[in-house]
């Protein structure tokens, strides 16, 4: 027990050394003592990671969404494009606007009661079919999540401000699925995979049309939340649209070839980059699919094709969960159809022990065992106080 104990205490103190020596924005991860489970404890600047009640992402119940009749399509600035920047950060692939860019995209509409200028772009992904986003649906994780973040613009100046500040941030969830074929905008992104293998490595995108980059549909799901990354800012009024885009299994296995680390010290792959779902808190979910159908004599459909489950994502969210039991080997230089092996089917009850699984927060190597996890956790508070 005493050399497990110095042995958490060696790592704990090389990882107070390397924070003191870099940055809180270096040092988070999704996964061990850098985990979610530690984002709010070890930095009290992202306190809200832990205390916060209106935390991201969540599970979205179809029975529970609340139809709103008021609310407005969704509008993004159709015949503008930008350039930015691709980058590999370590945790996430993350685009983002150039700063002397003078073409700015606007969002409006929808449930925002603002006008906002998109900023960046993060890309959430697995490294197996049967999960990746961060958002999910009914229990069912997608492959992987686009998310467009824009700050307020009427009320602030720059996504630095606007992150801290109530009605800052829209964030619109684009969920990923795979398919045969991907649009061109997204393909602009995919093209350059090979480009950021490495932690640091970024690369130039030039005309990035951000709306043709979108489904086509009008249909999403709102509520208000946080940004799914440190320090969990509850500014964010999420548009979770209700159908998916499409990207084919070669350009994500290149996705999954992303890693976390250098060239000398690749680490572990980029991939599995979500947070873990967090607590609803009685908060609302609105949406403008409209439920309620009625005949030519002005009476209730009583149809089991208009319950909620499905009209959201066309009902398929059932047949996604048998897309999934595709399970993807390794990943080899050349890509071939080889690389894919069925498994057996599993019952409907497995499928509901596997999305209720896929609900709990990730566990981290400390919090494994509870007496090295609270051991340890309470001297990282002791060396962080000495360090301020």
């Amino acid at each position: 027990m005493l050399s497990k104990l110095g042995i958490n205490l060696i790592v704990l103190l090389l990882i107070i050394d390397d924070i003191a020596h870099s940055s809180w924005e270096e040092w988070w991860t999704y996964d061990g003592i850098s985990g979610p489970g530690f984002w709010g404890l070890i930095n009290p600047q992202w306190n809200m990671c832990n205390k916060g009640r209106r935390q991201s992402p969540i599970n979205v119940e179809p029975d529970k969404l609340l139809f709103d009749p008021y609310l407005r399509p969704l509008h993004i600035d159709k015949h503008k494009v930008i350039s930015g920047t691709l980058q590999n950060s370590g945790q996430s692939l993350v685009f983002r606007v150039d700063k002397d860019s003078k073409q700015h995209v606007n969002i409006s509409g929808g449930p925002l009661a603002y006008r906002y200028q998109f900023e960046e772009i993060y890309i959430h992904y697995g490294t197996e079919n049967n999960q990746g986003s961060e958002h999910q649906i009914h229990g069912y994780a997608f492959p992987g999540e686009i998310q467009l973040y824009g700050f307020n613009k009427e009320l602030y100046h720059n996504m630095s401000e606007a992150q801290h500040k109530a009605q800052g941030i829209v964030g619109i969830s684009l969920m990923v699925q795979i398919g045969e074929t991907l649009t061109n905008e997204l393909r602009m992104l995919t093209s350059t995979f090979n480009k950021v293998t490495y932690k640091g490595s970024s690369t130039q995108i030039r005309h990035l049309s951000l709306k043709s980059l979108l489904p086509n549909t009008e249909q999403y799901m709102t509520y208000e939340g946080s940004t799914t990354h440190p320090g969990c800012w509850e500014s964010v009024v999420w548009v979770i649209l209700n159908k998916p885009i499409y990207i084919t299994k070669q350009e994500l296995y290149a996705l999954r070839r992303l890693m976390q680390g250098s060239e000398q010290t690749p680490k572990a792959p980029l991939g599995n980059n979500a947070r873990p779902l967090q607590p609803l808190h009685h908060r609302t979910i609105r949406t403008n699919i409209d439920f309620a159908k009625v005949n030519e004599n002005n009476q209730p459909i009583d149809n089991e094709y208009y319950r909620p489950i499905e009209k959201v994502f066309d009902g398929q969210i059932s047949k996604y969960k048998q897309l999934n039991k595709i399970k993807e080997l390794p990943v080899n230089d050349t890509i071939s159809s080889e690389s894919i092996e069925n498994e057996e089917n599993l019952s409907d009850s497995q499928d509901d022990d596997d999305s209720s699984s896929t609900n709990e927060p990730e566990k981290s190597f400390a919090m494994k065992n509870s007496i090295f996890g609270a051991l340890t956790l309470m001297l990282c508070f002791i060396f962080v106080t000495l360090l301020q």
